[in-house]
């Protein structure tokens, strides 16, 4: 078994793999991060559990698409420096031309209803495959109170009362390096000496990467001039790509706030279809960026024509969203083995890894509610404030065809069989 030590897998053996991986990529990060535990550690055994977990700890600490950065470490880790490039980039690329060609259909008056009422058919499958990939992942907090509690804990301080993100992996990074760091201090060796954090080369890289990631920005505002909507919306999705925290969820609520009602580049109703769109299709969840870049473009393009203007702004706004993530992973990813030999740091990667359990839970209720039900109201009860179905509005064919693919999954049925038969589903519901 190979255990995920770098460079120990060919990178066109990985190739195949990484490409499936991308195609199979739907329903937000937790669904796409069962994805590729499935894949990686169960069926593949490239990359332990337990690397798996830290590494998913570590993307959790950055800002941007957690799920395309975990891909992006796990090839690094595997691959080398192109691993990264491959596995990151291929996990953005379907997503992208779906979202490309919807944006197409959409500006030039097509039919959206046949592509929608198919990617709707997806949504309740997308549903089974988390519902049945979560206890897999809960494997690792199992048997531990202390961690089943901070999941516990995670998830209702998300779930029930709103809490920052970030607030809640702190506390837990501080519960894991109180409670853990100091019973791994007698099984823990001294780290090697090419494990040691490396200044200069963090320096480098990030000074090389944070060239490439900009550049496009600055060649758009000296053809364009500062104040083209092309540079407005690079500078403001590029800072948006670095300085939030907690999730494409809460990365989206800032944006379509921003989007629609400070720079008008879209309706409300249009934001709502683009995160259809983008919780329908491949590829990470914050992608719903290039739609939103493409209408504001296309509307306000000159001196360029306006589908050029979509098209480039597509390409620069997705550029400057997830190039980030490769600088990120290049630059301090090789310096994560280390805290595998740092007994506080180890500690408190142990602890946030269990609250990321209880997020993806948040996330994955989140999901199921809004596939599931037609209307999911807002309660709120004193400091509590959660979301709540409405019973009346249940979409009996969604759940059924949840309830079936589960079995079929139970059965080990291929999930491209499942999704494309949730997508036929749609599309004759869309037709009727």
């Amino acid at each position: 078994m190979r255990d995920g030590t770098h460079r120990t897998l060919p990178l066109r053996e990985g190739l195949p793999v990484w490409s499936a991986i991308a195609a199979e990529s739907f329903g937000g990060p937790v669904a796409q991060i069962a994805v590729l535990h499935r894949v990686l550690v169960i069926e593949r055994r490239w990359i332990s559990e337990e690397r798996f977990q830290r590494a998913l700890s570590f993307c959790m600490l950055l800002p941007g698409p957690e799920a395309q950065q975990l891909a992006t470490y796990i090839g690094w880790q595997l691959h080398g420096t192109w691993g990264a490039l491959v596995a990151g980039s291929l996990f953005v690329l379907p997503g992208f031309l779906a979202l490309l060609a919807l944006s197409l259909i959409y500006v030039y008056g097509g039919d959206t209803r046949a592509v929608a009422g198919m990617l709707a058919g997806i949504q309740p499958v997308v549903v089974a495959i988390v519902a049945h990939a979560l206890p897999r992942l809960a494997r690792h907090v199992a048997g531990d109170r202390l961690r089943v509690a901070v999941a516990l804990g995670a998830f209702l301080a998300l779930y029930f009362l709103r809490l920052p993100f970030p607030l809640v992996l702190a506390a837990a990074a501080l519960i894991g390096g109180l409670r853990y760091g100091r019973a791994a201090m007698t099984s823990i060796s001294v780290p090697p000496p090419a494990a040691t954090f490396r200044y200069h080369r963090v320096a480098r890289t990030l000074a090389l990467w944070l060239t490439i990631w900009l550049l496009p920005l600055i060649i758009a505002w000296l053809a364009l001039g500062s104040g083209h909507v092309l540079v407005h919306e690079g500078r403001f999705f590029a800072t948006s790509a670095i300085v939030t925290f907690g999730g494409a969820y809460a990365v989206l609520s800032y944006a379509a706030q921003e989007a629609v009602h400070s720079f008008h580049w879209l309706t409300p109703s249009e934001m709502v279809t683009g995160l259809g769109f983008a919780e329908s299709t491949p590829g990470p969840l914050i992608q719903v960026v290039q739609f939103v870049a493409f209408l504001g473009a296309f509307r306000a393009a000159a001196p360029l024509e306006p589908l050029s203007a979509g098209i480039v702004a597509s390409l620069l706004v997705t550029w400057l969203t997830f190039v980030p993530s490769f600088m990120f992973i290049l630059a301090f990813g090789p310096s994560v083995e280390r805290l595998a030999h740092n007994a506080r740091l180890l500690g408190a990667l142990q602890g946030i890894s269990a609250a990321v359990l209880g997020a993806m839970v948040n996330l994955a209720l989140w999901f199921a509610l809004h596939t599931l039900f037609g209307e999911v109201s807002e309660i709120v009860r004193g400091v509590f404030r959660f979301s709540a179905p409405v019973p009346g509005t249940l979409d009996v064919i969604a759940l059924g065809v949840a309830v079936l693919s589960y079995a079929g999954l139970t059965l080990r049925l291929k999930h491209g069989w499942l999704l494309s038969a949730g997508a036929a589903v749609g599309l004759l519901r869309a037709l009727a």
